[in-house]
């Protein structure tokens, strides 16, 4: 007597899971790709109406800083420090969610750990 197995089941197995390994790879290369342009990607924030202003990578890394002379000023070096932690934090939160776009539209919205 010959067991019979449930459709989808058997020999077609194997090339279902070359195909879902195929759009994998392809899925992996996409976020590759778009990982290193969204590193190379600049972003720029300001704050204080434009006293400080902050670019940072896709790398999360910053790469500019300008301040403004009108704002510094030594009795309130706080306020300096405020309007720079604000403009780097808008920028970084700028490339942050332009990174989880990208890769959502590439994973169709898939929480995916350790890949991005």
């Amino acid at each position: 007597m010959k067991a019979r197995l449930p459709q989808g089941f058997g020999g077609g197995q194997t090339n279902n899971l070359q195909q879902i390994a195929k759009q994998a790879q392809k899925m992996q290369e996409q976020m590759d790709e778009t990982t290193k342009a969204l590193e190379e990607t600049e972003y720029s924030a300001t704050s204080g109406g434009g006293a400080v202003s902050v670019t940072v990578t896709g790398k999360m890394e910053i790469k500019n800083l300008t301040i403004s002379p009108e704002v510094v000023d030594p009795e309130d070096v706080e306020m300096l420090a405020d309007l720079v932690i604000a403009a780097a934090n808008q920028a970084l939160k700028a490339a942050g969610e332009d990174k989880e776009d990208k890769m959502g539209q590439i994973s169709g919205g898939l929480n995916l750990p350790g890949l991005f």
